[in-house]
């Protein structure tokens, strides 16, 4: 049987090796590291001790990967070196055996390709390793589809006759898909008057230019306090980005961002200037309200596409207008996009589902892996069903699995298919769902129910792009998009070993997290009109109107069974209803008593919370014993001494006795 150390080798005798760095002042561990590395083929280039050796040897050895120790001696730690490589798109992987939440929540931030802890484990350490090369593979490829995307975007926007103005709201829509935005202000730099124009998302595809007369309406100051604003305020030469303190800090230099920050509720920002014909600089300012919502990926798109945009403002700005007269031009609204096209029954306009919107447009036309996450009833087959819709698989079949109510003795024959007499009962031959998706997409409801024998043959399928039926002579290559859904936290199923690690990073290239319904509250009057709408139509009567104390009553409800049970809940109104006017809504005592109960069992933490958690579980149920039969260590089936070590690292004791 071949072991993960014999896969490893086979697949990098065939390739060049993978040069790594190792940033560990732990000799011992630092060594145990490079042996396991070194017996797999990968090169190692070196171990350095602190940061400052880190940043020396990078500079030399161009490393392709790093394994990084969160805690190092010296000025700076790991964290920090972390944005470093990152603003330097050098993959980590963070190293630790440090289980503070702050540290875990601060390297978090700063998006590790994987995460190991001390003492390693070969297995460990070379699975980490595959998922974080296969995270890097497809980052480098998607950053290079999106940069081709958007310039060919661009292009047809130069092509159309477009006057700047609606060329304006073409390209806030058009830039949404790779750039999330509430807010963009565009204009060259002057010295005597503010004269940028915004583009402001009113929803999801519905977008207003706001001229400077209607942002002094907004913000309440007049057009004279506006243009003395605006040149108090300090211009940036080149791209950067400002979210939370740097944000506060830049209010002072320029007020003028302070303004709009404050009148559309922003939380970080992008400015990127653009050279138009070496004298003169134009700015593309994109605001959000979400904290830390730009990165060095973003920078780096907008950085390749510079020419792009350069292009767009030579191209599309109306130069036979003078700047007085352009400011003073009447600015109409372009009619919206109809949301519904690859949405269609997906109702919501909160802040929470424009955004999962965003992440649908932005995912869909790739061929990545995506993870839908939330807890049951929010929906999670519709987000699956619009990422099919909107991507160019959407004439190839959507093959839909349950993954919780498959017979375990039937699952891999439904799946995979079988051959002719491949066992007992086959009298026939039978495709499998991956087969007949081929060339489209499957959804697997409920991944976190299935199997750890059939996350195995899952995982070869997303590896080798390939199947085989039961009982068949030869694998068969298959062309399938896959989408993942799940109500339950996986980190906690790796933790307790019900889920397999590389499965769960190979799903999690683009997770996309589905909020419940009581944090998107907004959205519940046009789901209930929704609802009544549906079922007056199928019961073939008029559409009642909902009272307003009805209103207050499912906008107060914590809904712990979410959109599902919003819709049974209309559904049952309108039977009881005669009149036209639904006056009350009978809400269950139970759901009532339990809701905030039931709304907060999903929650997310990290593998290293999770598998702390579950040792101490482990602990008390054997009454604190660690070693010999019936032990922890038995039961957890690793060595007493990994187990003491981990007691110790996760700070246990204390909470044991």
């Amino acid at each position: 049987m071949e072991t993960v150390f014999d896969q490893h080798l086979k697949s990098s005798e065939a390739t060049f090796k993978k040069r790594i760095l190792i940033v560990e002042d732990q000799f011992i561990e630092a060594h145990d590291l490079q042996l396991i590395l070194e017996k797999a083929n990968y090169e190692v280039i070196g171990i350095a001790r602190s940061v400052d050796q880190a940043l020396e040897q990078i500079e030399i050895e161009k490393p392709d990967l790093v394994f990084l120790d969160i805690m190092l001696k010296g000025n700076r730690n790991g964290i920090e070196l972390a944005q470093i490589l990152k603003e330097n798109y050098i993959g980590f992987i963070f190293i630790s055996a440090n289980s503070s939440k702050k540290i875990l929540d601060q390297a978090k931030i700063t998006q590790p390709y994987g995460f190991i802890l001390k003492p390693f484990r070969e297995q460990d350490v070379l699975t980490t390793l595959e998922i974080a090369f296969y995270r890097q593979e497809y980052s480098l490829e998607s950053q290079l589809i999106q940069q081709m995307q958007l310039q060919k975007d661009m292009n047809e926007i130069f092509n159309s006759n477009l006057k700047w103005e609606n060329a304006l709201l073409a390209f806030g829509r058009m830039i949404q898909n790779y750039i999330s935005f509430d807010y963009v202000e565009v204009g060259f730099a002057n010295t005597t008057h503010y004269a940028n124009l915004g583009i402001m998302r009113r929803n999801i595809d519905d977008y207003q230019i706001i001229s400077p007369e209607k942002f002094s309406k907004i913000a309440d100051i007049s057009i004279k306090e506006l243009d003395e604003t605006y040149k108090k305020s300090k211009l940036d030469l080149e791209p950067v980005i400002y979210s939370e303190e740097t944000l506060i800090n830049n209010f002072q230099a320029a007020p003028i961002k302070s303004l709009i920050s404050h009148n559309f509720g922003i939380k970080s920002y992008l400015v990127f200037p653009v050279s138009i014909a070496t004298i003169q600089r134009f700015y593309f300012n994109f605001y959000s309200r979400n904290f830390n919502i730009y990165s060095a990926e973003t920078l780096k798109l907008l950085t390749n596409l510079e020419n792009t945009f350069a292009q767009f403002v030579t191209k599309m700005y109306p130069k036979t207008i003078s700047e007085t007269d352009q400011k003073e031009a009447i600015i109409k609204e372009v009619k919206p996009l109809d949301k519904s096209i690859g949405f269609e029954g997906i109702i919501g306009n909160s802040p929470q589902m424009i955004t999962v919107f965003d992440y649908i447009r932005k995912v869909a036309p790739s061929d990545t892996s995506v993870l839908v996450l939330g807890e049951s009833g929010t929906g999670k087959e519709k987000i699956a069903q619009s990422i099919h819709a909107l991507s160019p698989r959407k004439d190839k079949p959507l093959i839909i699995i349950n993954c919780g109510a498959i017979p375990e003795n039937l699952a891999e024959s439904l799946l995979f298919g079988h051959e002719r007499g491949a066992f007992t009962g086959a009298l026939d031959k039978r495709i499998g769902k991956f087969e007949l998706a081929d060339g489209g997409t499957i959804f697997l409801d409920e991944i976190g129910e299935m199997p750890l024998e059939l996350q195995v043959k899952l995982l070869r399928v997303l590896q080798e792009r390939e199947i085989e039926r039961i009982g068949g002579k030869s694998p068969l290559k298959i062309d399938v998009r896959i989408i993942a859904a799940t109500n339950k936290n996986l980190e906690e199923e790796v933790a307790a070993g019900r889920f397999r690690m590389d499965l769960y990073y190979r799903l999690h290239v683009f997770p996309i997290m589905v909020p419940s319904l009581k944090k998107r509250k907004e959205d519940i009057p046009d789901l209930a009109n929704h609802f009544i709408k549906v079922y007056s139509e199928k019961m073939g009567r008029k559409a009642p109107n909902l009272s307003d104390f009805a209103l207050q009553q499912i906008i107060n409800y914590n809904w712990p069974g979410n959109i599902r049970e919003l819709e049974h809940v209309i559904q049952r109104a309108i039977l009881l209803t005669d009149s036209n006017t639904i006056k009350e809504i009978e809400l269950s005592t139970t759901s009532k008593m339990h809701a905030e109960q039931a709304s907060e069992s999903f929650s997310i933490k990290t593998i290293l919370e999770n598998e702390r958690d579950y040792i101490l579980y482990i602990l008390k149920k054997c009454n604190g014993k660690i070693s010999g039969a019936g032990g922890a260590a038995e039961i957890l089936d690793i060595h007493p001494s990994t187990l003491n070590s981990k007691i110790k690292k996760l700070e246990i004791k204390r909470e044991l006795n």
